[in-house]
Order: C-alpha cells, then sequence, then structure tokens
C-alpha cells in the first residue's frame, strides 16, 4: 500500500509500506478512501516540533470501508461505511460518560496518526467509529467532505462552543480563521449565538466565516484586536470566546476579550510553555477544553445536522489533491493559498 511519511520539515513523500493486520482485539483495518491535512499538521511540517526523518505522518481524519475487524469489535463488519475520528474513546469510562471521549481514561494510545494512506490500523474501535448509511458512493462529493469534517474540526469546533457554554442570544469571538475556527462559527450559531464575532485576515476565510454565520469581523492582533472587540461589545467583553489557535497571542487575547465569568472554550493545540492567568482570576474568567468528544458529538447531533442539510462544513475544503499530491496538499496550506485541503484515496 503507499502510505505518507515526513521525510524532513517541508517534505512530505509516499512510500511503499505492508498493509496492516489486526495485532488487537480492539483493532479495526480500514481501506481509506478520503482523508485531509489538518492544521496542527503543520506544526510538524514546520519544524516547530521535534520531529525525527522519514516520521509517520501525523494525519488523523478519515473516511473508510472497514476491510477487517479484530474479536473484541462488534458494532461494525466489513463493509461498513465509517467516519474514523481522531480520538478513541471507549463509551463507558468516567470520561466518556460524561462526555469527554477525547480524554477517555481507558486508552493509552486515544488519538490517530498515519491515516494519510491506503490503509490504517484504528485501535479501539468498538465505540469510537462512526457508521455511516450507506456507501461513499451514495453521496455527493459535497457530502463527503461534511462527513469528513466529523472526523476533527467539525466536532472540535462544537467542542468549543460546548465547553464555553454558548447559549441562545450570546455575543461570542472565534480566535482563529482556520477550518477549526470556521466550524466554531457554525457552532456557535446551531448554539443561537446572536453576535458572532471573527477574526479572519484572508478574505476567502473572511468570505467563508460570513457565510457561516460570523456578523462581525476583527483583522487586527494583540492589543489594538482587544480594543476592537471591546468596542464591538460595548466595552463590555464577549458572553464566550472559542479559542482555536493554541498561540501565545491567540490564548492571551482570548482570556482579555471575555466578559467577568465568561468561558473561554480552549480547543486550539496549545504550542506554549505558560500563561499568565492573574487576568483571568480577578475577572472569574472560566477556561474549559481540550481534544473534542468526537464520537459523542457526530452519534448525538452532528452526523444528523449534516446529513439533513443543516449544516455545511465541508465548504472549509477549498482545493482537492490525490494522495500521490500529499505534499503539494501541506505546501499550499502551509502557503494558505488552500483554506483545508481535501485528498482523495483512490
Amino acid at each position: 500500500m503507499k502510505e505518507s511519511i515526513l521525510v524532513k520539515p517541508g517534505e512530505m513523500q509516499l512510500v511503499d509500506k505492508e498493509i496492516p493486520a489486526i495485532q488487537q482485539p480492539g483493532d479495526v483495518i480500514l481501506k481509506v478512501v478520503r482523508t485531509c491535512v489538518c492544521g496542527s499538521d503543520l506544526w510538524n511540517y514546520r519544524g516547530i516540533n521535534d520531529v525525527k526523518p522519514d516520521q509517520i505522518n501525523s494525519g488523523h481524519e478519515a473516511l473508510a470501508i472497514v476491510e477487517s475487524v479484530g474479536d473484541d469489535v462488534t458494532t461494525v463488519k466489513p463493509g461498513d461505511f465509517v467516519i474514523a475520528p481522531f480520538t478513541h474513546g471507549c463509551g463507558h469510562c468516567a470520561a466518556c460518560l460524561a462526555g469527554f471521549d477525547g480524554s477517555c481514561q481507558n486508552h493509552q494510545d486515544n488519538f490517530s496518526d498515519g491515516v494519510q494512506a491506503e490503509y490504517v490500523r484504528f485501535q479501539y474501535g468498538q465505540w469510537s467509529l462512526v457508521k455511516v448509511p450507506g456507501q461513499p458512493e451514495d453521496y455527493s462529493e459535497g457530502m463527503l467532505k461534511s462527513l469528513l469534517t466529523l472526523a476533527d474540526v467539525m466536532a472540535t469546533g462544537y467542542h468549543a462552543a460546548q465547553v464555553a457554554n454558548v447559549h441562545v442570544g450570546d455575543t461570542v469571538v472565534v480566535m482563529g480563521d482556520g477550518a477549526v475556527g470556521l466550524c466554531a462559527i457554525i457552532a456557535a450559531k446551531m448554539k443561537g449565538a446572536k453576535k458572532i464575532i471573527s477574526t479572519s485576515r484572508h478574505d476567502d476565510r473572511l468570505k467563508l466565516a460570513k457565510e457561516f454565520g460570523a456578523t462581525d469581523n476583527v483583522a487586527s492582533r494583540g492589543d489594538e484586536a482587544v480594543k476592537e472587540i471591546m468596542d464591538l461589545t460595548n466595552g463590555q467583553g464577549a458572553d464566550a470566546v472559542l479559542e482555536c489557535v493554541g498561540t501565545e497571542q491567540s490564548t492571551e487575547t482570548a482570556m482579555t476579550v471575555g466578559r467577568p465569568g465568561a468561558i473561554v472554550g480552549r480547543v486550539g493545540l496549545p504550542h506554549t510553555a505558560s500563561q499568565d492567568l492573574t487576568g483571568a482570576f480577578y475577572s472569574n474568567l472560566q477556561i474549559a477544553g481540550g481534544p473534542a468528544s468526537v464520537t459523542t458529538y457526530d452519534k448525538r447531533e452532528l452526523l444528523k445536522a449534516v446529513l439533513d442539510g443543516v449544516i455545511n462544513p465541508g465548504k472549509v475544503f477549498t482545493k482537492t489533491y490525490s494522495l500521490s499530491e500529499i505534499d503539494q496538499a501541506y505546501k499550499d496550506m502551509d502557503d494558505r493559498t488552500t483554506i483545508k485541503s481535501y485528498v482523495v484515496v483512490d
């Protein structure tokens, strides 16, 4: 089979590998039909994270057909069409039962990688895989794109809104204009937010943000961004802030523009060693978030919302690639010439 690897920062390459086999009773072997590049994959690609030569790709979002299952797997069977979340919850530990399967307590290896490939060994597949009715050929490419977002970015954006306790009529600020930030706008609108302030500096992303429900936009950064957001909230600050980037500046802004008692829903992967929480203390700011509860949200609400046409998050995919073009798919996202790269695996 073909699998992509990170040869070195700035270079992806396809290599030949053996098709993976069942190793544990909870394993599911998946034949990948659609995958993509995530903004978090760029941390390795840019060399910001410490990477080794010829490292396995960090891809973790896929639509797939079940090829084979381990002895303990009864919820899916060969031939089923599934969403493969980036998290691997068990469905019955305290964390999963509370709706936080992204932090499952029973699975040591709770996150996917290596799915930018023709086949993948998906661990702990009994509860975490999400079955989709029918087969891929039953759906338009646009619908497949939206289904693929349910492996990560739509569920992650929804997680930000969920843990920030967004209510009907709220004013919400969304930090970040990548796929997760754009999906967080969808989630805020789903929950009834009245004013949604996006933070885009790119015309294509701003256009999509407005289509998804943003009512205002602040393109500035740092102190100027804080001033503009406070002006848009009549000096009061937002009821909820959805932090979808993870950088120090984005997180600092998020903790500054919420009103006293606001909640910051933090889903941007943190890339800062420390953060001063003194200001948050004096404003009674609440900070929540972490890995998204993908399976919980998909099964409870998001899969139906996509299938019913209530939401169309697949629009975050702005360019399509074959698996053999995986290096270009990364480069275009790194250069911001595409919002999110969509990869067709033949």
